[in-house]
């Protein structure tokens, strides 16, 4: 073979290679099957739904069904555990409180009314005993009944009875999040919107989320977002806790929210939609590896939206749906996950 014949040769090869890689790269980023899902499910999505898909720190995938988009804002339910958790683990970063407090160390009513046990752990874990009802659309629109958190939250220790003692029985409600956002409000004399504006929504520029009322926030079921604004969220979370650069939540606390805190005997009520999953703070835990670390956590919404991050994969997602879709739709996202992880091969046993 000539000199010019073995160039010529390894530069075709060059090419060649190239051409195997970039392909490889090009399938990995068709999520067109996951799109399919979606559309197929148009009317059961109420018509109105975007499907988002982040790795790589950016949003590679976006499916819209209707006028709804990334940029589309709605009520998002039960992701406001997950935003709420996260607030709250702001401040055991900073020292300001632990997680083995008593509420009652801040909140002297609870002691008035037998319920001086229950601790920030208790809260963020729906572990507190108290009382609740299954959770029901009338739940995220309670606080219209109250003036301020302050007022809802001294409901619940003067006005709910204890079911059973704090850390024995998990029962998930609108109770535990909304004490512990009252408690960050005694602690700087702020309002619970000012901290997750100062803290969390701000410095990852979700500008289409707050939990605006015409009563008192709920802090476990008030918040209106956009998909684009969940998945910088989530995106920190994905980043154990650094969102462009900026540190928002330390690992210790990323790894503390992906803690599973139940076993299926300590569950005596959750929603159908999560059944079969466990719980962390302010997510559920819906794999882990052979070590029990989480490696894939998710935020339900019961009114048809869905967040998901695969840590083994390196991704998350959103399904966010502009209309209340009350029929469960787990299924569904489960496909849509599966049609997402045929295009992503695990990094991790």
């Amino acid at each position: 073979m000539t000199a010019i014949s073995r160039v010529t040769c390894v530069k075709v090869s060059t090419v060649f290679v190239f051409m195997l890689l970039f392909q490889g790269l090009n399938a990995q980023t068709d999520f067109s099957e996951a799109g399919n899902k979606m559309e197929a499910a148009r009317k059961e999505l109420g018509g109105k739904a975007v499907l988002a898909i982040y790795k790589g720190g950016k949003i590679v995938y976006e499916k819209n069904i209707g006028d709804c988009n990334i940029k589309t804002q709605a009520p998002v339910a039960g992701w406001s555990n997950w935003l709420t958790a996260a607030l709250v683990m702001t401040f055991v970063d900073q020292g300001k409180l632990s997680l083995d407090d008593k509420v009652s160390k801040y909140l002297p009513v609870f002691s008035k009314y037998a319920k001086g046990y229950i601790s920030i752990r208790d809260c963020l874990s729906h572990f507190t005993g108290i009382e609740s009802d299954g959770v029901r659309m009338s739940g995220f629109e309670a606080n219209k009944k109250f003036i301020s958190l302050e007022e809802e939250v001294e409901s619940f220790a003067s006005k709910k009875d204890i079911q059973a003692n704090p850390s024995v029985e998990f029962r998930y409600s609108n109770i535990g999040m909304n004490i512990a956002a009252r408690v960050l409000e005694v602690i700087t004399k702020r309002s619970f919107e000012q901290l997750m504006g100062d803290r969390i929504t701000r410095p990852m520029m979700m500008r289409s989320t707050n939990f605006a009322s015409l009563g008192a926030a709920n802090p476990s079921g008030g918040a209106l977002s956009s998909a684009v604004d969940y998945l910088n969220f989530l995106s920190m979370i994905l980043n154990k806790g650094i969102f462009n650069d900026k540190r928002i939540l330390s690992e210790k606390s990323i790894a503390e929210m992906e803690m599973i805190r139940t076993t299926p005997a300590l569950i005596k009520y959750t929603p159908k939609i999560t059944e079969g999953y466990n719980y962390g703070f302010g997510e559920w835990i819906t794999a882990t590896n052979e070590k029990g670390t989480a490696t894939v956590i998710a935020c339900p919404d019961l009114f048809g939206s869905w967040a998901m991050i695969d840590r083994c994969r390196g991704y998350a997602f959103v399904v966010l749906t502009k209309e209340l879709v009350t029929i469960d739709k787990k299924d569904l996202y489960l496909h849509i996950k599966e049609a997402i992880d045929n295009q992503v091969p695990p990094a991790c046993k």
